[in-house]
């Protein structure tokens, strides 16, 4: 009997519902089982993959597996905390290291022939790490297969067992011969056949919203971002207009011009007419007041989305069964820890807040894309026919400029110190007592961010900032200073700071220059997100600026962009030149371990 699908055990991982959609990706179908699924139940696989995960394999609530599925006659191939758990159920020795997080560069061990795990692939490739584990020892009958600089046995395997295990994420697109190792799993060692989809994505789509929506009202928000747009627009195409309605709510922490260029892109997409705009600016800044830590920021901003729907609602007279649209994704759900039991919360997004929540264990929610990444809603609006300035805008977050200004508690400013690791004789490297949100095996840091003072050489920059958070505890970010007053970086200190208008529209100012300049020089479409955060960080009495230019191709994973230097050096200046701006900052991190946003 031929086979077709793959069976993913989910262990916590970020990735794991990539892996589902990598597959995808090659004609692959796949199943998400949970980790106490027992070896009795594989039948009709043709193989198994086990996901990452946060934890350790040593730590005594770590998720395992049913030890049979590891007699079964499938083949297995364990990524990331897979790979160490497989090596600890045989028998080998998995312990705590020096951390990898980011690019890292694979040297193959082996001879690859056509039925290997990494055939048709080059003896050096770059992968995308993020553990602190690492196996130290290999299972008996099981060779090395690759190494990096960090990780002596950064994948293993069996062939005559089909038995395999992966430091790195090959699910990830920073990982560059990733779909082809995982195309050699399932076609060559499992024996799986590429199968065609037949039906057309958006007419399954529709016929979706359809069917959820049954004869209920849907009140649908719109933030302006791609997601919420694509997704409004299908529920536009699939609903008659007295079944819809889609409300903008303008919270005062939008980009500048904001409002206006929304209604011009729906009107050019032709939606205009089917959105309502609602100004809840003092509701939204009064509410956070006061409020320092980013956890609490969302979850409040997520609380007050619900509030205005409820509101707007009853003025408008809509009652009884309805339901809330949203432009949710996938790694929304990821990183707002509601992927799986084991799954870490990275950062609440505001359409997961635990108001939202409710209303989904309710039935109460419709959202098109909530299994869809950011590359393949691009995808959906270009086959709904929306205008390319549409669909290829950078990302915006929900809570808007409000997790790109950082607040500080506190009465006394906190000294910029010296961080004491050795950078080299052109470059220096300090402490700076803020905090951010970085992903770091699987799961969630809070912490430090260092800055390194030196020249703007992208290669050494990015190796010097990989370093830092690797081998410290300390840090999950790393900027470079590029202009202001900033002489001598310990000269500075970060000043407590609440969130103001003030604040928010120095913000505003901040991030027009970077769109204006990167759309004027046509540069806007050579990096898929530009978020501005305005950290205090003060070295004549006022803030400090940093840009955060990142590539990525699903938001999953990210590298810091190498905009050229001309372009670099006329956003910083002119930045640097806007009254209560002290000093401009470069995030040279990529993901994990930093998160692309700061909060």
């Amino acid at each position: 009997m031929q086979r077709a699908a793959i069976a993913i055990i989910d262990l916590g991982g970020q990735y794991c519902h990539m892996i589902g959609r990598r597959l995808r990706d090659i004609g692959v179908s796949s199943e998400i089982l949970p980790p106490s699924v027992r070896a009795g139940e594989f039948e009709g696989f043709a193989g198994i993959i086990l996901s990452g995960g946060p934890q350790s394999v040593y730590e005594s609530d770590a998720p395992s597996i049913d030890r049979g599925i590891l007699d079964l006659d499938l083949p297995l191939l364990g990524i990331c905390y897979g790979h160490q758990l497989l090596a600890h159920l045989l028998g080998a020795d998995v312990r705590a290291s020096s951390a990898e997080y980011g690019h890292a560069v694979l040297q193959l061990r082996q001879e690859r022939g056509e039925d290997a795990l990494f055939a048709a692939t080059p003896s050096s490739q770059a992968v995308w790490m993020s553990h602190a584990d690492r196996v130290e020892s290999l299972p008996g009958g099981f060779e090395i297969l690759a190494e990096t600089s960090s990780c002596a046995i950064a994948a293993f395997g069996n062939p005559q067992r089909r038995v395999y295990g992966v430091q790195f994420h090959p699910e990830v697109a920073h990982t560059l011969y990733g779909i082809r190792l995982l195309n050699n799993f399932a076609r060559k060692i499992c024996g799986v056949h590429a199968h065609e989809h037949v039906k057309d994505r958006v007419e399954n789509l529709l016929s979706d919203i359809r069917k959820k929506a049954a004869s209920r009202p849907v009140f649908f928000f719109v933030s302006g971002g791609v997601d919420s747009t694509v997704a409004f627009s299908l529920a536009a195409r699939a609903l008659p207009r007295n079944q819809l309605l889609g409300v903008y709510v303008d919270t005062g922490l939008m980009r500048k011009g904001e409002t206006q260029e929304l209604r011009s892109l729906l009107d050019e997409a032709g939606l205009g007419n089917r959105l309502r705009i609602r100004d809840e600016s003092s509701l939204f800044l009064g509410a956070l007041q006061g409020i320092f830590e980013p956890e609490e920021k969302r979850t409040i901003i997520g609380k007050l989305f619900v509030d205005v729907q409820h509101r707007a609602m009853s003025e408008l007279g809509i009652g009884g069964e309805w339901l809330l649209g949203q432009g949710t994704i996938y790694p929304d759900t990821v990183e707002s820890g509601g992927a799986g039991k084991a799954t870490a919360l990275i950062k609440t997004h505001h359409n997961r807040c635990a108001e939202v929540r409710e209303l989904i264990e309710q039935g109460k929610v419709i959202e098109p894309l909530s299994e869809f990444y950011k590359d393949e809603v691009r995808q959906v609006g270009a086959e709904l026919g929306l205008p390319k300035s549409l669909t290829e805008r950078w990302p915006f977050p929900g809570p808007g400029l409000a997790i790109r200004c950082l607040c500080v508690d506190g009465t006394r400013p906190k000294p910029i110190e010296d961080a004491g690791i050795d950078c080299g004789s052109d470059y220096r490297a300090v402490s700076v007592p803020v905090r951010s949100v970085g992903v770091q095996g699987d799961g969630r840091t809070y912490r430090g961010v260092a800055a390194v003072q030196g020249p703007l050489d992208y290669g050494r920059l990015a190796s010097i900032g990989s370093e830092l958070c690797n081998k410290s505890q300390t840090f999950n970010r790393v900027v470079a200073y590029l202009a202001g007053a900033a002489n001598e970086l310990t000269s500075g200190r970060v000043t407590p700071a609440p969130l103001s208008k003030e604040r928010i529209a120095l913000l505003r100012e901040a991030d027009h220059i970077v769109r204006v300049t990167m759309e004027e020089r046509g540069l806007a479409a050579s990096v898929w997100q530009f978020p501005v955060i305005l950290v205090p960080v003060s070295f004549a009495g006022g803030e400090s600026i940093v840009l955060r230019p990142v590539n990525s191709q699903d938001g999953m994973t990210a590298s810091f962009a190498r905009l050229p230097e001309s372009i670099l050096d006329s956003i910083a200046g002119e930045i640097a030149d806007l009254p209560g701006i002290d000093a401009v900052f470069l995030d040279i991190t990529g993901k994990p371990p930093a998160t692309i946003e700061w909060e």
